[in-house]
Order: structure tokens, then C-alpha cells, then sequence
């Protein structure tokens, strides 16, 4: 893309000493500003065996990070960039050599090694000059025409709506074989989005809103935070213009004021830290545009200390509890702010202990505390964690089948494997677009001391998968916490999941359980098995599909041969606006008259009905799915689920099961939990042969002595 433009005001660097994007302290020379290179590129003579002054700034840059580095590549790949880009020129007017020049600088203060900044400066040529690949590797190596031929194909996508799937794919598969194909493109993005305003309008929206959408995702993912949030920060300006200018008028007033409480704080942990003997640089990181505008939407009015935060440095991660305690000793804690990201690091690499205390005035002021390295690679996550293909420590395994390169996050390993088991290019896109819109992340725990990193809204479905890939077929329930769950169940961070597993090897997944598969691994490999085995069509009047294994703790009793499965509504008992269509009762929140339902139709024709008030109900509306009018018809058996609380008291259970069977209720399946504080909580799924003697056998569980309360099981809201 060849563009020009202004770029927006930003705010300004780290106060109290230079922090480059990487986070490394540079003594012998100012934090250059990225901004301006295009417009510094100097295009004189150089002599044959010297370095061009053109890339001085970005030999400065690299040597900083690598004091030893080999400059020759960077110099032999300067000479033929300049030379064979001379006399094409970017809209703004300038050289187009200034772009890969900026566009290396870029990754040059993010750390990146001699390999990546040489492609960096080759990246367009192949594109836009008579240079071709084979010259590239015959002049570089394999390894820099490997990347070359990356970014030149990542050229080509259309990342807009109308991306076609199967490019994105390739594009994709090819970034996860080397991550620093990525890199170079996110550079790429950023000095362009920089240089954005030559643009028409509607061309400059377009780019934004595909930036927003796809690349600033990955940024993410790839742990560069230095390159997502000055993304984000150029669409903010192009999308929201006008909540833009007024964030940037409250940024502007703010650095205009006479006092800072951020300072007055930072000098106070300083003196904190200097009386305990901790050495740790103490620095004011303005917060960026984006950040503080979400800031002021959710708190209202900003006090100083909302523009920014607090960010301790210090050299080992012992360290980092060492100033945790003290700031927790000598000044008023927040404890709800309190993350340790350190122990159990995010799933793009970040590593950081966060904390909030309160100033004298009663601000709160966030700090942040890690190494110089963990800032550095919170900054440049991937690009500054070197050359993938370097052999790894001797120290360094494999963990949880995650391949051993310290440059590959986990979320792309994992990406990997489900893009290769993805039936179709379409179902690949579409899962892509919701794991990227998915931009939080929780940690759960297994038995054994591993995690499971899962995405904010997963289900013990998705931990089953992730933990165990196809072999979760054979999952057959789950404890949280210690406690029987059903595997629809929603988990929250830092929950401990236990996955039962059946020994049945042909065992199958639960078709119901696509319903509450949240993650692209789950739902990919449910829906191969499905794809496999297709649903056998059977005569009107009986269940279209296999009896699915319920979700609930104890399975329920196995149905005849060829009858229906029971408590299954035929369609005289509850009626689809969906000719011939079979329905079957959802699982997940059990339905009964006189219950508000609705319907979405599954595979083989099948349409699944759920109560309105449905987790699952939610979800599929998000993602789309359009809905089937169903309604009940008359004298429909039902199964549901009920919640019994009572007192502990001896025989409680057997008069409660007496007197549910005197109603004709037929039990098929209940769980007692532990008791708690001498109450006892029941959960029964019931057979009634009418739904209108619901009522009727509700009252008589409450006539139980030491019963207070029954209730129907209410569908989990999202995120609970």
C-alpha cells in the first residue's frame, strides 16, 4: 500500500527515564521517534563497503538489542532494496524506499534479529520490483527467501469480509510455520496506518475496520503490544473521530496540570523500595488513547491518576514479590486489583504481577510490577524472544504436547491443530473470526498441578477437548471444584476441573454437546465425529437421531432398541413450524409446559427446543443461527430437572424419593452434594407422564419434613 498521512497524537513516552518499546534501558542514546523515518531516510552515495547512512537508525536500534550482530546482511539487503525500488514513489511523494526502511526500524526497536530486518527491508521487492525469489536466496539464504515469500503472500489476502477463506487459511499456516512472517506484516500495517491520509475516506474506513478486526486480534496474540496499542490507537482516530478528540482533550488537559499524583506515588515507592533494599527502576507509563477512553466509559470522570500507571522494573522474579509486600505493607493495598500473571503468564506470553494502592489524596493508582525481560517481551512479545529455528536450551522441553519454540504461543500451536481438522475452508473462517473476537482469556487447573488455558465463556465440553482432543469423545462428566458438574457448565478463572473419562474406546460425543463448545478445538472435532457418522433417518413419529449421552452427572437409564428415547417429545406432543420436522428436548435446560421455548434446527433436520431463558440460547443468537417456531401441543409427557434444599436429618432422602414415586414421578438420575452448614442441596431429573403434574409434585417434595425449598434447575446465564 502506498499512503501518506499525518499520523494522530499520541501520548508521549514513559516519563522518568527512556523505555523503548521492548522495555530496555538505553543509556547512551534518546528513544528515537518511529514517526518521523520516513521523512529521515537520507538516499546520498555510499561507498561499497561502508553502511549507508540511510540505515543508521536502524543499525543504532539493532545494536542496542545485539551488540554483535552481523550488519553485512542488512547492508548488502539495503543496496539492492534502494536500488531496485529507485524511482517508484509513495503517494506522500517520497522514495518508496522509506517505507521497508520504516517498517525495519520498527522491528529493529522491538528487538528483532538480523534475519527478520533483512527480509523486513526485501519484503516488498519481490512485489514490486523485477527481483525474484531465487535471487533473494541465492544472495541471503533459504531462511530470508522463506520469509520474503511469506510476507509477499500475506501482500495478496483480502483480510475484508470477503476474505476467501481457504488464502486466509494458507496465510495463516504459513505464519504459524514462522511466526516473524507475521511480524513483519504487523509492521508493515503499522507504518502504513501511519501513513494513512492520502487515502480517500472510505478507503482509509475500510483498512481501519480490517486492522481492527483481524491484525490488531493478532497483534495480541503474538504478545507485540507495543504494535496492537498504537493500532489501536490510529483506528480509534479513523472510526471515532470525534470520541477521539475528546479523549485526546482530556489527555492534553491532564499533562497540562501543575500537580501529578502519579508522580507524588512513584516517589513514594521509591523511597519505599530504597528503605527495603529492592533495586527496581520506578516509571510513569502514560496510559495510550484507547485505554484511557475505556477508562473514563467505565469510571466517569478521570482523576490524574487514571492517565496512566505505575510500572516497576526490577532484575530478578523474586524480586517481584519482594516489591509486592512491601507496597502491601507500607501503603494501602486494593486487593481486588491484585493479578499475579507471573505464576500462571496470559495465553500471548505476558508475564506481569498488577496491584493497585491508594494515594494520600485517595486515588487509586494501578502498578504494574515485572523484569526488564518480562517487559521487554510484554512489549514485543514474539519478535523479541529471537530466531525460531536457534536450538533451545538444553533445560527447555516440551510441555502439555506444545512444541518447543519459545516463539510459537500455545493459542497458535492450538490453532494449528484445529485448522488441519477443519472439514471446510468456511468452517475454518468463521471459527476464526469468533476465537479472535474472544480477547480474554481464563486459566483453569487440572488435578495433577497442569493449567488449561481457555477462552473467557468455555464450558467443561472445551477442557475436556483441549486437555484430551478427540479422546474427549469418551468424556462422560466432570468435577469443578471438587463438586459433580455437567459438562455445559460455564468455568470461571482459577476453577480446578476434573474430567471423567468413560473406557469404552468407541465411545461417542454427545450431539448436544456442540451446543455448549465454545472453543474452535471442541467444536471442529464434535463436528468431524458428526460429519463421520451421520444421524440414521428413521420412520416418522421416533427420534431422528442417537440417543445423546446426557450432560448430567449420572447417565440416564438406555431406551429400548427401537423405541424412542424416553421423555423425548414426539411431534403430536410439541410442534416445529418446520414441515416434518423431528424435535427432541434440549438437555441444557430441559423444557416443559407451559415453559416459553423456541427452536433451532440441528443436523439431520432436527430441531432442538430450549427454554427462551437458555444459556445456549444466547449464544446461538450471537453466532447467527436463526431460530424455528416451536410450540407445545397436548398432554406432552416431560422430563425435568428439580432442586430440592433441605435441613440434614436421618431418612431425608428416602421420604423424599417415597414421596416423589407416590406422584408417579419416575426418577432417572439424582445427585446429593455434601453437606454445608447442615443444609444439604438435591438435584433430580424426573419422568412425569404429564407436564401439568408438575405443580402437583413439587408440593408434595416441600411437604417433606425439612424440605424448604424446590425449584425448577435454572438454565446458567453466559459467563456465570
Amino acid at each position: 500500500m502506498n499512503a501518506e498521512a499525518v499520523n494522530p497524537a499520541t501520548p508521549g513516552p514513559v516519563t522518568s527515564g527512556h523505555v523503548t518499546p521492548t522495555g530496555s534501558r538505553r543509556k547512551a542514546r534518546s528513544r528515537l521517534d518511529l514517526r518521523r523515518l520516513g521523512r529521515a531516510a537520507l538516499l546520498g552515495p555510499t561507498a561499497r563497503d561502508r553502511l549507508p547512512d540511510a540505515i543508521g537508525h536502524v543499525v543504532d536500534a539493532h545494536r542496542a538489542h545485539h551488540p554483535d550482530a552481523d550488519l553485512e546482511p542488512l547492508r548488502r539487503a539495503y543496496l539492492l532494496a534502494e536500488s531496485s525500488h529507485r524511482g517508484q514513489m509513495r503517494k506522500s511523494g517520497e522514495p518508496y524506499i522509506t517505507h521497508p526502511l520504516a517498517v525495519t526500524l520498527i522491528l529493529a526497536e522491538l528487538g528483532a534479529e538480523t534475519t527478520t530486518l533483512t527480509a523486513s527491508l526485501l519484503h516488498d521487492t519481490v512485489e514490486d520490483t523485477e527481483v525474484t525469489l531465487d535471487q533473494v536466496g541465492e544472495q541471503f539464504g533459504e531462511e530470508v527467501r522463506y520469509l520474503v515469500d511469506g510476507v509477499t503472500k500475506l501482500e495478496k489476502v483480502d483480510y475484508g469480509a470477503a476474505a476467501e477463506p481457504e488464502t486466509f487459511r494458507k496465510m495463516l499456516v504459513s505464519t504459524g510455520n514462522d511466526v516473524r512472517v507475521m511480524s513483519i506484516k504487523l509492521a508493515d500495517r503499522l507504518h502504513n496506518m501511519r501513513t494513512l491520509g492520502v487515502m480517500r475516506p472510505e478507503k482509509q474506513e475500510r483498512i481501519a475496520k480490517v486492522t481492527r478486526d483481524v491484525l490488531i486480534p493478532l497483534a495480541e496474540r503474538l504478545g507485540v503490544q507495543a504494535l496492537k496499542t498504537e493500532l489501536e490507537d490510529l483506528v480509534f482516530a479513523i472510526l471515532h473521530p470525534e470520541e477521539y478528540e475528546h479523549t485526546r482533550e482530556l489527555i492534553v488537559r491532564n499533562a497540562a496540570r501543575a500537580d501529578d499524583p502519579l508522580a507524588d506515588v512513584a516517589d513514594d515507592v521509591r523511597k519505599v523500595l530504597r528503605e527495603a533494599g529492592i533495586t527496581a527502576e520506578v516509571l510513569i507509563r502514560p496510559r495510550h488513547f484507547v485505554s484511557v477512553h475505556r477508562v473514563s466509559r467505565r469510571r466517569g470522570a478521570l482523576r490524574g491518576a487514571d492517565f496512566g500507571r505505575l510500572l516497576v522494573l526490577v532484575n530478578e522474579d523474586a524480586d517481584c514479590y519482594g516489591v509486592l509486600g512491601e507496597l502491601h505493607t507500607c501503603m494501602t493495598p486494593v486487593v481486588s486489583e491484585f493479578k499475579d500473571f507471573i505464576a500462571v503468564p496470559k495465553f500471548n506470553l505476558y508475564q506481569s504481577l498488577h496491584t493497585a494502592v491508594a494515594g494520600a489524596d485517595g486515588q487509586v493508582v494501578e502498578v504494574l510490577i515485572r523484569t526488564h525481560q518480562m517487559h521487554k517481551v510484554a512489549e514485543a512479545g514474539v519478535v523479541a524472544l529471537g530466531n525460531p529455528y536457534a536450538a533451545p536450551p538444553e533445560e527447555q522441553s516440551a510441555s502439555d504436547g506444545e512444541r518447543v519454540d519459545p516463539t510459537r504461543p500455545g493459542w497458535l500451536s492450538r490453532l494449528l491443530e484445529w485448522q488441519r481438522a477443519a472439514p471446510d475452508p468456511d468452517t475454518f473462517w468463521s471459527t476464526l473470526r469468533e476465537d479472535l473476537a474472544q480477547d480474554r482469556e481464563i486459566t483453569v487447573f487440572r488435578p495433577d498441578g497442569g493449567s488449561l488455558g481457555l477462552p473467557e465463556g468455555a464450558t467443561c465440553v472445551d477442557a475436556a477437548y483441549a486437555q484430551y482432543g478427540e479422546d474427549a469423545h469418551a468424556c462422560i462428566g466432570a468435577r469443578v471444584n471438587g463438586r459433580l458438574a455437567t459438562l455445559s457448565t460455564v468455568l470461571k478463572d482459577g476453577d480446578t476441573v476434573q474430567l471423567l473419562m468413560g473406557q469404552d474406546a468407541a465411545s461417542e460425543p454427545s450431539r448436544e454437546w456442540l451446543e455448549h463448545a465454545h472453543t474452535p478445538a471442541a467444536r471442529i472435532a464434535i463436528q468431524r465425529w458428526l460429519t463421520a457418522h451421520p444421524a440414521p433417518d428413521e420412520a416418522p413419529g421416533t427420534e431422528s437421531e442417537e440417543a445423546a449421552r446426557p450432560l448430567a452427572d449420572d447417565p440416564a437409564p438406555s431406551p429400548a432398541p427401537d423405541a424412542p428415547a424416553p421423555g423425548r417429545p414426539t411431534p403430536a406432543q410439541i410442534l416445529a413450524d418446520r414441515a416434518g420436522a423431528t424435535v427432541r428436548l434440549a438437555g441444557c435446560c430441559t423444557p416443559v409446559p407451559p415453559d416459553e421455548v423456541t427452536g433451532f434446527a440441528v443436523r439431520g433436520g432436527t430441531v432442538t427446543v430450549h427454554r427462551t431463558g437458555c444459556a445456549a440460547v444466547a449464544r446461538m443468537k450471537s453466532a447467527g443461527r436463526a431460530e424455528v417456531g416451536v410450540r407445545w401441543g397436548e398432554g406432552a409427557e416431560c422430563r425435568v430437572t428439580l432442586v430440592a434444599e433441605s435441613f440434614v436429618r436421618p431418612h431425608l432422602l428416602a421420604d423424599l424419593t417415597e414421596a416423589m414415586a407416590l406422584e408417579g414421578a419416575e426418577i432417572v438420575s439424582a445427585t446429593v452434594e455434601p453437606p454445608d452448614r447442615q443444609q444439604v442441596r438435591h438435584t433430580y431429573t424426573v419422568q412425569l407422564p404429564d407436564a401439568a403434574h408438575l405443580p402437583v409434585l413439587m408440593r408434595a417434595m416441600r411437604n417433606v419434613a425439612g424440605v424448604y425449598d424446590v425449584s425448577r434447575a435454572q438454565p446458567q446465564a453466559p459467563g456465570a
